[in-house]
């Protein structure tokens, strides 16, 4: 409602529309949180920003648009001044997203450092500059820890983790060198689309839980340890249950049969698969757009860029569930764990915490 006398004041809202509808401004990655309001006004209204009088656009690259959270990703930056390359394995499976001269869609195949290079160096010939880098495509593999293959199980690795890597270190050396050349500055945001199953496991999933934990520890470690006048930012995004193909298309078997020691429907693994596939639960989870919209609102922020954020109340709710879970055990075993070396083992690594 605020919406309408914020529009009424018509030249002077045109003039913060216009300038202040980035996803990244060159002072801090973000925008302040009325801004939002204003771009998202615009965007739910239909009204074009003109170019020419934007001063700061993001450039913003998403990969796994194809379908879901990388779809509607994509179709809201789209939608906004902002620059944005879409990318999937198959190009042919980004018509969904709108076209349009602040658009490219490309062919990337994460699991191709070739793919991911040139990929990247078309963006950049495209648009100069790359602000943004969304890292997004995974699959899931369900089944028997022991019945897993190694190829499979491999395959899954190279997708949901070294995919996402090769990626994000590509984009660190960009956003450091080639974003601050001429008057341009310094800086980014990765973000990189783990799961609340990257900060906990569940039965059944062992090896994507792995996948999604490597991510988190990754990118908590690296966030750490690029300088800060680099001004480059990474968080994990940690979403519960979304309403994609994640427990349809893209989940996968284990090819190796289920050994019938396991056959007991009230065993852990099955108990979550029949969770899965009953559609009446699919059907409380979130919906694409607003996951797209939390990680839009996030970017735009006007507060730092955490390490990790949770997207949902089942994962906000099971991962708070599960730090006081862990809270508790560290209690409880406290005295064993301090029986090992000296106190001052601790004050020697305190510089750690600061990084």
């Amino acid at each position: 409602r605020d919406y309408l006398a914020i529009l009424a004041t018509s030249a002077a809202s045109e003039r913060v529309f216009s300038q202040g509808a980035d996803i990244v401004t060159k002072k801090r990655n973000r925008l302040l949180p009325s801004t939002i309001r204003y771009l998202l006004c615009l965007r739910d209204w239909g009204v074009i920003v003109d170019d020419e009088d934007v001063e700061d656009i993001s450039h913003d690259i998403v990969t796994g648009c194809s379908s879901g959270i990388g779809q509607s990703l994509a179709q809201l930056i789209a939608k906004s001044p902002n620059r944005i390359v879409a990318t999937a394995h198959n190009p042919a499976s980004l018509s969904a997203i709108p076209d349009g001269a602040n658009v490219l869609k490309l062919a990337l195949d994460v699991t191709s450092t070739s793919s991911i290079e040139a990929a990247l160096s078309e963006a950049l010939t495209k648009f100069g500059r790359i602000d943004v880098v969304v890292n997004n495509a995974g699959y899931t593999l369900v089944g028997d820890t022991e019945a897993a293959g190694d190829d499979e199980s491999r395959a899954l690795f190279d997708t949901n983790f070294w995919g996402m890597v090769d990626v994000a270190k590509t984009a660190v050396g960009i956003m450091r060198d080639q974003n601050a050349r001429g008057d341009g500055q310094q800086g980014g945001v990765i973000l990189n689309v783990s799961s609340m199953g990257g900060f906990m496991g569940f039965p059944g999933s062992s090896f994507y839980h792995a996948s999604k934990f490597a991510m988190e520890g990754w990118t908590e470690a690296v966030a750490k340890e690029l300088p800060v006048d680099w001004n480059i930012h990474l968080c994990n995004i940690e979403p519960g249950g979304v309403k994609t193909n994640y427990a349809t298309s893209s989940l996968r078997t284990m090819a190796k049969g289920r050994h019938p020691a396991y056959a007991d429907p009230t065993y852990p693994t099955n108990a979550l698969l029949g969770y899965m596939g009953n559609e009446e639960n699919r059907s409380s989870w979130a919906e694409p757009d607003a996951i797209a919209a939390a990680i839009y609102r996030l970017v735009s922020h006007e507060q730092r860029i955490p390490i990790r954020v949770p997207l949902g109340a089942d994962a906000y709710g099971m991962i708070s569930m599960d730090i006081e879970s862990i809270k508790k055990d560290l209690d409880e075993f406290k005295e064993i764990s301090l029986s090992v070396g000296e106190a001052k083992q601790l004050d020697s690594i305190n510089f750690l915490q600061k990084a």
